[in-house]
């Protein structure tokens, strides 16, 4: 039995160039796990901490030291002699240490990093590919899940917070049929990424690359975009609502201001009945698979509306209103506000709080959706980790840029060993 001998962690950047914390796990038997932790923008108000330095000398006051050495000096030290294996203790212990509801005391960053990477030291620990040890560990939790390689919800065109002040709308997405293996849908989503690129090129809507790898274009409004994925779709052997499908997130919480949501399609702003309405016409005209976000996150009777309206035609994704937690997600439960979670182990900071909130979520039949942020690394551990619960989608991004194409890349490699009884 493998005993946890040192963790220790440092700084390191995401693929926006803001720091994050690394953790690493050295076993007493030699074997050393290292884990890294993503960052978002925005950070939702219901997530969990990510505790940043505030010293604006170092990086804008964006600096990690403070979780570092909370790592160093703290999380890791309770830890010592303890069994890789047993992550749900690991996790109490780290929760308990920390005290605080929002992990604030020494950051969700930090939590999170030290979480993953005695997840990764315990399926070493264990002899185990990684996702096979998370589909045991799942199966404690409640989540009878067969291994499997999700289908990929490519965001092809990025808005919002995530563009380059160009659209409204966060992500504009190609999804491709779930019945289609994973190397099929992943050839798809990449010869469709090229085709939207020579469009854009055509029309000279000059693009730059959002930070989730999507195109940024300049378009007069969030409809352009959804005429873009059409015209370029028809150009591919794809059949657009056979082979592919598109999805929206809105982020709705980011064009909400006072009352009302200001989008460039329409000349005055919106009310929650009036939104509604617009995704009603977006429905009928692109016939989405998904809707994520669709308003602000404390907009739970627009929520409810929405899902009474519309859940028979698309999957009606919580994100911001979830945040990835247990609360929010009871609530939702019994309010009927959607149904399907888009899950994100940063925004509760440990992977059996995660676990639980997935069980929660499977136990109403919602669809799950294991997703990134969008400030990466080139840590793999959530592809392995939406393999391990059987999630029905992921959402990486688009087919570029390193630390997204790292987690594609590990879920054909995944494929592989399924496909040929490796594990």
């Amino acid at each position: 039995m493998s005993k946890i001998s040192k963790i220790w962690a440092r700084e390191i950047l995401d693929s926006r160039a803001i720091p994050t914390v690394e953790a690493s796990c050295l076993l007493d038997t030699g074997q050393v796990a290292i884990a890294s932790v993503p960052s978002a923008t925005p950070t939702g108000k219901y997530d969990s901490l990510e505790l940043r330095d505030q010293d604006t000398s170092r990086y804008h006051g964006k600096g990690v030291l403070k979780a570092v050495n909370n790592v160093n000096n703290i999380l890791g030290q309770v830890l010592i002699g303890m069994d890789p294996i047993d992550q749900e203790v690991i996790d109490k212990k780290l929760i308990d240490t920390d005290g605080t509801k929002n992990k604030s005391k020494y950051g969700a960053n930090a939590i999170l990093a030290v979480s993953i990477a005695t997840a990764k030291a315990g399926s070493l620990s264990a002899g185990k590919t990684l996702y096979s040890y998370i589909n045991q560990m799942a199966a404690k939790f409640g989540i009878k899940a067969k291994e499997h390689i999700p289908t990929p919800i490519f965001n092809m065109i990025n808005g919002g917070l995530h563009g380059a002040g160009n659209l409204d709308f966060q992500e504009f997405h190609v999804i491709p049929a779930t019945s289609k293996k994973f190397s099929e849908g992943l050839r798809m989503g990449v010869e469709t990424y090229m085709t939207i690129g020579d469009n854009l090129k055509r029309r000279g809507a000059i693009h730059s690359v959002g930070d989730e790898g999507g195109y940024a274009p300049n378009l007069f409004t969030n409809a352009d975009a959804f005429e873009i994925l059409v015209e370029s779709i028809k150009e591919t052997p794809y059949q657009l609502g056979r082979d592919v499908f598109l999805g929206l997130d809105a982020a709705a919480s980011v064009f909400y201001k006072n009352g009302n949501y200001s989008i460039r399609d329409k000349s005055s702003p919106l009310t929650d009945d009036d939104l509604l309405e617009y995704y009603k016409t977006l429905n009928n005209q692109y016939h989405l698979a998904i809707l994520e976000d669709a308003f602000q996150e404390d907009a739970w009777n627009s929520w409810k509306k929405l899902y009474t309206e519309m859940s028979e035609q698309l999957t009606v994704v919580g994100d911001d209103l979830l945040a990835t937690n247990p609360e929010r997600v009871v609530k939702a439960i019994k309010e009927k506000a959607c149904n399907a979670i888009l899950v994100k182990p940063n925004q509760l900071g440990t992977i059996t709080e995660t676990l639980r909130v997935i069980s929660k979520a499977l136990a109403s039949s919602w669809k799950i959706i294991v997703s990134h942020r969008s400030g990466e690394t080139n840590e793999w551990f959530i592809a392995d980790f939406a393999v391990g619960i059987g999630a029905d989608f992921v959402k990486f991004g688009a087919p570029s840029r390193g630390e997204r194409v790292a987690k594609y890349n590990r879920l054909s490699a995944i494929e592989v060993e399924l496909l040929s009884g490796r594990m």
